[in-house]
């Protein structure tokens, strides 16, 4: 039997990085998004509880661990442990994850842009189309892009009397409250804008807050909905907001034939329940790196089929060993997929530092589907040494 010998964390970059370690040489990577880049302690925390496990008895080690995580950030560590033991697994079994999780439905996984960026000159409508056509200009070819408008992102505090309340600055979007009449009129100028550019050729998702409230995400919803936009995601929660509010995303949901969207900082199966059960939103896009990992996103996608609820996964954050995982995960849902945000490597050295990935990874908003045993993307020691901390100068020993 297959034993797990040591738990390790780093920070590579800005994303913590998961390393665990087996008496028969196979190791599995996880990785956490850049914005949690003081998890690493957290991560080495479940070290006891996992040491002497077998790593290929995914389920068994994560009933061990599963219940001290939370909703995000805190739920971050136990996903990646989970993704590295998924990675171990497939290693073992020299087979991709994909396999293990039941098999592939689809040979390409279709994404949509969430992380390919270029910056904003302001907020006014002229900014979001000029943002708009250089993203569609990508050579991804994406057929999905999200945008961050009102309280995600800076038209909240760079727009004058944009709500009622006061302004937080700091992140994590603090700002919260009912939108002005010029504030909503500013909004819908600008997601028309937007609109204007992509046309009927590239879905238009757009990433909202959290930050409205009930009457004013209606309104919005409503007002958007000759638009045919793909989805209005996290009006009401969403990064870290530590709870679901599915009663008042119900009411959203029913006032409008516009998709609304939730999900990325929910934290298992448990806490999507009442969400899917009450048909409280149309579509919902768990992190895997959130959720508790890839099986958990997987069990989710299903119970939400069967309640008639899309799924499209978040990842902006994940980096490329995330993208790995959502890559073999996304290969094996059911046809409620319609896409998951792709992450990209940042800084740029880390497509360096990684082997496995196809060169193009997207093409026509499509990554086909890689075989190689485990996640199929593994870092590279000597190329990545160079940029360990000076502390973790043994995390390949």
């Amino acid at each position: 039997m297959m034993k797990i010998t040591d738990l390790k964390c780093t920070v590579i970059g800005r994303n913590p990085i998961v390393r665990i370690v087996t008496d028969q040489g196979i190791d599995g990577f996880g990785q956490v998004e850049p914005s949690k880049q003081y998890l690493k302690p957290h991560v080495l925390f479940y070290k006891n509880y996992i040491v002497g496990e077998d790593p290929t008895d995914v389920e068994r080690v994560m009933m061990k661990i599963r219940r001290l995580g939370s909703f995000k950030p805190w739920g971050s560590a136990v996903s990646a442990i989970e993704m590295a033991l998924w990675d171990i697994a497939g290693k073992a079994a020299n087979l991709p994850v994909y396999k293990l999780l039941g098999g592939k439905v689809r040979d390409k996984v279709c994404v949509y842009n969430g992380a390919v960026r270029f910056p904003m000159n302001g907020c006014q409508p002229e900014d979001y189309a000029e943002n708009m056509v250089k993203m569609k200009a990508s050579p991804e070819r994406f057929s999905i892009i999200k945008q961050g408008v009102a309280f995600h992102g800076q038209m909240a505090t760079q727009v004058p009397d944009f709500f009622y309340g006061e302004i937080q600055r700091g992140s994590h979007h603090a700002n919260r409250g009912l939108l002005t009449e010029r504030g909503m009129k500013h909004l819908i100028d600008c997601i028309q804008a937007m609109k204007e550019v992509l046309g009927d050729e590239v879905g238009l998702a757009l990433d909202c807050g959290p930050g409205f409230t009930v009457p004013d995400a209606i309104r919005l919803a409503q007002a958007v909905e000759p638009l045919n936009v793909m989805w209005l995601e996290d009006m009401l929660t969403g990064d870290y907001v530590p709870w679901v509010a599915p009663d008042s995303y119900r009411e959203v949901t029913r006032s409008t034939s516009t998709p609304i969207h939730t999900g990325e900082q929910i934290y298992l199966r448990q806490n999507f329940k009442d969400l899917i059960e009450q048909k409280a939103v149309n579509i919902i896009g768990p992190d895997p790196c959130d959720i508790g990992g890839i099986s958990e996103l997987k069990w989710v996608a299903e119970y939400a089929d069967l309640h008639g609820i899309l799924m499209a996964p978040h990842g902006t954050g994940d980096g490329l060993l995330g993208l790995a995982a959502l890559v073999q995960v996304a290969a094996t849902l059911p046809q409620n997929y319609i896409a998951f945000e792709y992450p990209t490597g940042k800084p740029d050295w880390w497509y360096d530092i990684v082997e496995g990935l196809p060169n193009p990874i997207v093409t026509d908003s499509l990554i086909e589907v890689w075989d190689r045993p485990g996640m199929g993307v593994n870092l590279i020691p000597e190329a990545t040494k160079p940029y360990l901390e000076e502390e973790d100068t043994d995390f390949f020993d």
